[in-house]
């Protein structure tokens, strides 16, 4: 048995991510954006309502983000090169972080105008007529649809940049939200008289930009801990468990890495000594079968190492070797000697078989235990038996 065998796919271009449905969700996010803004700047400044002409402000970053996850999807999708031999699926971890932050900027504003709004400046005018009320509420119902659309393909291709761009513009319907509360509140100010409900979403925005920081971490840590190759210990728990397949006697040196959606997997399966390479081969292809049954964007590569060589793997082998050449080996003793192996055994083969021939038998299976160290190990010096009817063996260094 060899001591490497490797899995590699052409390119490491993951099969089963059809990136055009991940384009085609980025791009209508992209116009979702660019109309929102468009629309909430005319009618803020129509209106002079700083509330819309804010949430403008905020549907701008939203397109700016959405434009980075259409660059990174485009992107990420590349095949792998000379420069990236792993893939672009680290873009879109990238443009997660890049989003996330964007996101927490967005919160630290929020937060001020909160504050701002409730203890440091006078009331601010909010002009609620019915434009502004519904640009806000068209705007909460984009959001909603673009949102949804864009957690179902992220989830569905574990994309972190479309993820990022669901969360953007969830955001939005809570922010829009706080819009819709505030004018509410300056109604109610007004019929009512009760000057308080005035700030009612300011302090609403405080509670929204909480939640909001909170997620936006959350993200933030997990695209962080992808781009340094984080995963957690469970992980290679799983796939250890899944290679361990029928013939493996131990799964070794399980290390993983995320790419994007991709997940890049190397180990080293334990196999017994005697293997040959077909079977070796076909134990390594089990093995990577059943971690893509669990894991189907995994890119597996496979190392095969023989097991130990103990006693009872010499004296299997060695009774294998002498069937091969018409014989048949009995009292078969390993020694160790000085940190060395010697073998002592009996050989049986037929009376009528000449005495030349059975010596040649028995020299050919010496030669080939003593030349096959992948079976017998380093250091191991297998004994000449002599033939006969009534064989014994001399035990000697050779």
């Amino acid at each position: 048995m060899h001591g490497h065998h490797h899995h590699l796919h052409e390119g490491v271009h993951l099969p089963g991510l059809p990136d055009g449905e991940k384009r085609s969700v980025a791009l209508y996010s992209v116009l979702a954006a660019l109309l929102l803004t468009g629309t909430k700047i005319a009618v803020g400044l129509w209106t002079g309502s700083l509330g819309i002409v804010a949430e403008a402000l905020h549907s701008g970053l939203d397109l700016a983000a959405a434009l980075v996850t259409l660059w990174a999807v485009r992107v990420s999708g590349r095949p792998a090169d000379a420069e990236h031999a792993y893939g672009h699926g680290k873009i879109e971890n990238l443009s997660a972080l890049f989003e996330t932050l964007l996101l927490l900027g967005t919160c630290v504003w929020i937060l001020w105008e909160a504050v701002a709004r409730l203890f440091l400046r006078a009331a601010v005018h909010v002009d609620a007529n019915l434009w502004a009320f519904l640009v806000v509420i068209f705007s909460i119902i984009i959001d909603y649809s673009r949102s949804r659309a864009l957690l179902r393909v992220a989830r569905k291709y574990e994309s972190q940049a479309l993820e990022a761009d669901a969360l953007h513009f969830s955001t939005d319907i809570w922010s829009s939200a706080v819009v819709l509360l505030g004018l509410l509140g300056v109604l109610a100010a007004h019929e009512l008289d009760v000057p308080w409900l005035a700030k009612a979403d300011a302090v609403s925005a405080l509670g929204v930009a909480g939640v909001v920081v909170w997620i936006s971490l959350r993200l933030g840590r997990k695209s962080v801990d992808d781009l340094l190759d984080s995963v957690p210990p469970e992980l290679g728990r799983r796939i250890a468990a899944a290679a361990k397949v029928t013939d493996v006697r131990e799964v070794r040196q399980v290390r993983v890495r995320r790419s994007g959606p991709g997940l890049f997997v190397d180990l080293a399966l334990v196999l017994a000594p005697g293997e040959s390479l077909d079977c070796s081969h076909e134990i390594a292809d089990r093995a990577e079968a059943a971690i893509k049954a669990q894991f189907p964007r995994a890119d597996v590569v496979v190392h095969l190492e023989p097991a130990p060589i103990s006693t009872e793997d010499l004296a299997a082998t060695a009774r294998r070797l002498a069937e091969r050449h018409g014989s048949t080996a009995h009292d078969i003793r390993v020694f160790e000697e000085g940190g060395r192996r010697t073998m002592e055994l009996h050989l049986e083969m037929a009376e009528s078989l000449p005495l030349g021939e059975a010596h040649r038998r028995a020299s050919a299976l010496e030669s080939e235990t003593s030349g096959d160290r992948a079976q017998f190990g380093q250091g191991h010096h297998p004994h000449r038996a002599r033939p006969g009817t009534r064989p014994r063996s001399q035990r000697r260094p050779i």
